[in-house]
């Protein structure tokens, strides 16, 4: 229950945990009406049954749409950096060519051949 309390979303705790979002709820109506004592049983304990795949998909979507903003975020950082350099290198191109002597000018040292 205190996982439940705590977690960001029931569909993305259902999801770590393999088990339909749903049984957290059934679980939690449990508890609030017989506390501990409701989990107790005489039977042999059994393994969640395992969420089916589109099922799965289905609930991480919100946490794959969060990842993916991230990633744009940080792809558009890396964008804008690529651009401050790119404008650096353009500017510095640009003063040394403005640095150099031109070829053929009257006043330049060039080659007679």
């Amino acid at each position: 229950m205190a996982r439940m309390e705590a977690a960001a979303t029931i569909g993305g705790l259902a999801a770590e945990l393999g088990i339909y979002r749903g049984l957290l709820f059934k679980w939690r109506r449990a508890f609030e009406a017989g506390g501990r004592a409701a989990f107790r049983t005489s039977g042999r304990l059994r393994a969640p049954k395992p969420v089916p795949e589109a099922t799965a998909s289905a609930v991480l979507i919100p946490t794959d749409l969060t990842a993916a903003r991230r990633r744009i975020e940080e792809l558009e950082r890396k964008i804008g950096q690529q651009q401050l350099d790119l404008d650096f290198f353009r500017t510095a191109l640009r003063h040394v060519r403005d640095q150099q002597p031109g070829k053929g000018e009257p006043g330049d040292t060039t080659s007679t051949r």
